[in-house]
């Protein structure tokens, strides 16, 4: 019995250890501070692109789309990469600095994921990203129907059908032959 008295004795300081922290108090923030943190931009409208169209851009080996006479939504080019012919791709709409995200591509019977990063063009920062010519999550863009393109944050873009994107895609594949 004496001995169970002692160890209960020992133990008195140990359960007293915890009540050494100070509860979470209001003027906590207030000691150490907290880094202002400013979120995501508010999240774009689809755009209407019921007469948009795919059209040779002047830069040689680029294709862009969009409505007439508008800033383009979307752009497709033939480029070299570190391991041959690659496809760069570009949503044209701001993007916030740094960001990373996916571009999901939707239609012809496929359903595609592509990485992209914001990156600084000018003054302004855009989403892009490329993935190697003969990559297969390209026949989304290569079919006769049309395709929906989305980057979280940056609108649903409709791609109407066209054969302009299949004839760049074709073409660069055959380039890195």
């Amino acid at each position: 019995m004496r001995s169970i008295t002692l160890l209960c004795l020992a133990a008195l300081p140990l359960l007293a250890l915890p009540s050494c922290k100070p509860p979470a108090a209001d003027d906590y923030v207030a000691r150490v501070g907290l880094q202002e943190r400013s979120g995501p931009s508010e999240p774009l409208l689809a755009p209407d692109t019921a007469g948009a169209q795919w059209v040779v851009s002047r830069e040689p080996g680029r294709i862009i789309y969009g409505n007439p006479g508008e800033t383009p939504l979307l752009a497709l080019a033939c480029v070299e990469g570190p391991g041959g012919a690659q496809i760069a791709y570009e949503r044209i709409v701001a993007a916030d600095p740094n960001a990373k995200a996916i571009l999901a591509l939707i239609g012809n019977s496929h359903v595609t994921r592509l990485f992209v990063d914001a990156e600084k063009v000018g003054d302004d920062w855009r989403w892009r990203g490329a993935t190697d010519a003969e990559d297969p999550a390209l026949e989304v863009l290569t079919g006769p129907r049309q395709v929906e393109a989305t980057v979280p944050g940056a609108g649903s873009v409709i791609l109407n059908p066209s054969s302009v994107p299949r004839e760049l895609i074709n073409r660069c594949r055959a380039q890195g032959q």
